[in-house]
């Protein structure tokens, strides 16, 4: 076996050096230039505003731009958003839009499987960077999976030039701002700041979607794949971290998908979209989302009742999950279509049938989720009686 090469599963793999001396050399640069500037020339306030906002430019560039518009095709969005998010995505350091998206559409199809590029069942460390040091021999990626995004222009021109279009977004420019402010000082420390570090920091943000996200959590959408929801992650990752509903819903544009579930770039793209610079935005029905949920839900309690009681008759339990599945969907569908009445411009909104249509629905809705908690109820009753 050559120097340098290694079995990972079935595959012959060999270390790529130029990411390997990249992810792992760059938080030492940025590190020690960091402090060097600082007792050399000190902090300002510029070199904080070009970190937070090539932050936010860089990082929302993969989260709204490579993963939710380019992967999942989860809203259209306007040409200058196409270039922008090019252009700070390339400054991001992960590539290529066409290189990217090749790799996460591999993912979500063999998830937690031997093709799946950053298989979080391989462990932490391969899944949040190992993957990438590490390269498959013999795997030019021929992006037969991403012809749609080969075919647009902008994405095929950053795909050419990636490298040096992300030198000059991502290192040269913030340091070029900061020179023009501040001169010299600033200048070096905005290339520091807004380049070297955000860049460790938009990495290792997106490297924990990829690991810890498929490790710490809950799993209420789905439990086919190690996919984990979690609101701490979403907090630094623009809303990543809910990414069990992501891997359940992927075609949905909002990770959080509840107003109050914190992630930027869901409302990145609603704002958007306000402006006419997005459209189509994809999201899933309620009554989809309330399915996965009883259903995910209904198992786990169905595996303790069998663990306790393995002679257990199930065929009850069953039939009322059963009805209240169905009796769920009806209920919710009538809800959006009464909604969608409501918003026809034929609709008589002078009258008021629409808010106690909608009082009933809901108050239909509440009933049956009572009666879902007491199904639960009766299956932990009779796993204790046991």
């Amino acid at each position: 076996m050559a120097e340098g090469t290694v079995m990972v599963t079935q595959h012959r793999y060999h270390i790529n050096w130029l990411n390997a001396i990249f992810l792992l050399g760059i938080p030492v640069l940025a590190a020690v230039a960091a402090f060097w500037h600082g007792v050399t020339f000190g902090i300002g306030s510029t070199e904080v505003i070009v970190l937070v906002v090539w932050y936010l430019f860089c990082g929302m560039s993969i989260t709204a731009g490579y993963h939710r518009l380019f992967s999942h095709r989860s809203y259209s969005a306007s040409r200058p958003v196409v270039l922008f998010y090019s252009l700070f995505g390339a400054g991001a350091f992960q590539n290529s839009i066409i290189e990217w998206c090749s790799d996460h559409r591999n993912h979500h199809k063999f998830t937690d499987l031997d093709n799946d590029p950053y298989n979080a069942t391989r462990g932490f460390f391969w899944s949040h960077m190992g993957w990438v040091i590490m390269q498959k021999e013999g795997n030019d990626n021929d992006f037969s999976n991403v012809r749609d995004l080969q075919a647009d222009p902008i994405l095929a021109w950053q795909h050419r030039h990636i490298f040096l279009i992300g030198f000059i977004v991502g290192m040269v420019l913030p340091g070029a701002i900061g020179f023009a402010i501040g001169g010299l000082g600033t200048g070096i420390g905005c290339f520091i700041w807004g380049g070297l570090l955000r860049t460790v920091f938009v990495h290792h943000g997106t490297f924990l979607i990829n690991s810890a996200a498929h490790i710490w959590g809950t799993q209420p959408y789905m439990t086919t794949n190690t996919s984990k929801d979690s609101a701490f992650l979403s907090l630094f990752t623009f809303g990543e971290g809910y990414h069990n509903f992501h891997h359940a819903f992927q075609a949905d544009y909002r990770n959080g998908y509840k107003w109050y579930h914190w992630d930027l770039s869901k409302w990145l793209i609603l704002v958007l979209s306000i402006l006419r610079l997005s459209s189509g935005l994809k999201r899933t029905p309620k009554a989809s989302i309330e399915i996965a949920k009883l259903d995910v839900k209904y198992a786990k309690e169905a595996q303790n009742l069998l663990r306790s009681n393995d002679k257990v008759d199930m065929t009850s339990f069953e039939k009322r999950v059963g009805t209240y599945r169905n009796s769920l969907r009806d209920s919710f569908r009538k809800l959006a279509g009464v909604k969608k009445e409501n918003k026809s411009s034929s609709f008589d909104k002078s009258k008021d049938m629409f808010p106690r249509q909608l009082t009933e629905l809901k108050r239909d809705i509440k009933a049956i989720k009572e009666e879902i908690s007491a199904l639960f109820s009766d299956m932990r009753i009779a796993a204790s009686a046991v």
